[in-house]
């Protein structure tokens, strides 16, 4: 049977360092890899209740990174059935290393290879933890990529973001993350607002950085927001108002609380959620 190519794909971008020039180490040993392993499942799951067609989840190890299977080009595969495929992006370095930005250099290959597999009207939403979430930001401008969803991003102040024009954007970051700053992405969500993105932050409390602690609501409220930008599934309404502000929002509007703005069980305090239609 001939499998039609995917709809839609999702690559995603693992944490790192500031600095390092060495190749991340393979397999499980490469801890910020694995830590994205639990979403990618979540994805994949989530995909196939929602009848897109992706194909198994499961992970094995790769001496050229978190591999979830075969796949051409600098990233792994896993979901490679007729609706959405999920990729996990391999580094050549470990690190940003200033100028050079070496992971976004890998993230922009890893959508080319996308483009030259499936085409041009794959849409693609980038999902990125720590450094992954920076070059997600930073290569958002690639014609493939409809949204961003990071994870604890690390958003220096000076870093671009008239290449999120046009795209969506949410952050998600608790308010407890010792690392990067959650003040900083919020920021980032104003600046990228009045250039025109829609943006969207949500706090996660009580969360950290390594996304540990309340490990079942960073996985849920992802895969919604993930799937939801896709059109692959339905958005939070809140999510969606927030979206749509216009330029001259406050920072402090577009940022929603998980417990209290999107419930969904994610915490004690959470009531039930309202949703907005899928987005095309």
């Amino acid at each position: 049977m001939v499998q039609r190519p995917p709809s839609a794909a999702v690559l995603v971008l693992h944490g790192g360092r500031e600095t390092g020039t060495e190749p991340p180490p393979p397999g499980l040993l490469n801890l910020p890899g694995t830590r994205m392993r639990p979403f990618v499942r979540a994805l994949g799951r989530a995909a196939r209740t929602a009848g897109t067609g992706a194909g198994p989840a499961s992970a094995s190890a790769s001496s050229a990174g978190p591999a979830l299977g075969s796949s051409a080009g600098p990233a792994s595969a896993t979901g490679a059935g007729s609706g959405v495929l999920v990729r996990q992006v391999r580094y050549g370095h470990r690190g940003w290393n200033g100028d050079r930005a070496d992971p976004f250099h890998d993230a922009v290959a890893a959508l080319d290879a996308l483009r030259d597999e499936a085409g041009d009207e794959l849409k693609v939403v980038l999902l990125g933890h720590s450094m992954g979430a920076r070059a997600a930001l930073r290569a958002a401008g690639h014609p493939l990529v409809r949204g961003v969803v990071g994870l604890a991003p690390w958003c220096p102040p000076g870093d671009p973001v008239t290449q999120l024009a046009d795209r969506d954007v949410v952050l998600v970051h608790s308010n407890r993350d010792r690392l990067t700053s959650p003040q900083a992405s919020q920021s980032l969500t104003a600046r990228a607002r009045r250039a025109g993105a829609r943006t969207c932050m949500i706090t996660v409390r009580g969360g950290d950085h390594a996304m540990i602690r309340r490990a079942p609501a960073w996985h849920r409220v992802t895969t919604e927001l993930v799937l939801g930008l896709l059109g692959s599934g339905s958005l939070p309404a809140p999510v969606g108002a927030a979206l749509a502000l216009p330029a001259t929002a406050e920072a402090t509007e577009g940022t929603l609380d998980l417990d209290l703005d999107l419930g969904a069980g994610a915490g004690p305090a959470g009531r039930p959620p309202t949703a907005v239609p899928p987005r095309r």
